[in-house]
This record gives structure tokens, sequence and C-alpha cells, in this order.
């Protein structure tokens, strides 16, 4: 995988880039409860809160960075080679950016939950999520057991 320096690094002349998304939230403290700390307590809230702030912010300088790249290297190339890996990179990138479109809604929805206090706990069972399991992924909604179980019913449906 590469370093974030590598893929903010600025493109080398004449090579063919491809689209790298940059939304990863990784570049954060890991919370560490005080001792008796009451689990989601508002400085718990608080971390989770900035970490899908930053994390949407990343997203949302990524879509920036797409509209200017797509304006900028747009060209109606005379060979149809190099027309059509024009228009398949500008695929990709889209599809890319489509699904960080459903993530940022997502992060969205998350927030928000922070904000009513019903963040952090399954939505299937009620037991905690777990502070290692939410940063690992902050929108997560579901236990670790519940997801499994999830995942297992999915692919049993799909055989």
């Amino acid at each position: 995988m590469p370093k974030a320096a590598e893929i903010n690094a600025p493109a080398k002349p004449g090579r063919a880039t491809t689209p790298v998304s940059t939304s990863e939230f990784k570049n954060f403290e890991p919370y560490k409860p005080k001792r008796g700390e009451e689990y989601m307590s508002e400085g718990q809230r608080e971390h989770f809160r900035q970490i899908l702030r930053n994390w949407k912010s990343e997203l949302m300088q990524e879509v920036d960075r797409t509209v200017t790249h797509m304006k900028d290297e747009a060209a109606n190339f005379p060979d149809p080679a190099d027309r059509a890996t024009q228009e398949e990179e500008f695929s990709l990138e889209l599809r890319t950016r489509d699904r960080e479109r459903k993530l940022i809604k997502k992060i969205d929805v998350t927030i928000e939950r922070i904000n009513q206090d019903d963040y952090g706990f399954c939505d299937a069972c009620g037991v905690e999520i777990g502070i290692k399991r939410l940063e690992a992924r902050p929108t997560a909604t579901l236990c670790i057991d519940c997801k499994t179980l999830d995942e297992i019913k999915e692919k049993q449906e799909k055989g």
C-alpha cells in the first residue's frame, strides 16, 4: 500500500496516473479510556466526531481533486485507443467517487447518531460495539458477532 507521501506526490510527467483514494482515516491518536470512564462518554463521542469530520473532509478534498483533474486532463485524442483509455480512467475515477459519495452520506448519518447519543451500540443486539472496532470502522452499526452472523447469512443466501 502506498504511503501518504506517495499518494499526494505529483504525477511524473508523461506517465498516466490512476485515481488513488485517500479515504484513509488512520491519522488519529487512538482513544485511551480513563479508569472507570463510562462507555461512550462525551470525550469518546467527541473523539469519534473528530475522526468522522476529518475523514469526510479528506473525501471532499478528493472530490475537488477529481473535478479539477477531469477538467485539466480532458482532451479529444485523435487516436481511438487513447480516447478509450482516457474514458476508462475517468469512468473508474467516477465510480470511486460515487462509492465515496455514499460513504460521505454514511458518515453524516453516523455523526447524527453520535449527536443523538445512539452511537457505539449494536443495532441488532444492543451490546457495546467497542472502541477499537469503532476506530477500525467508525461507521459500524453492528458488533463483531452480529456482523459475522450477517455475513454468514449473506453467504448462504448467495450460495
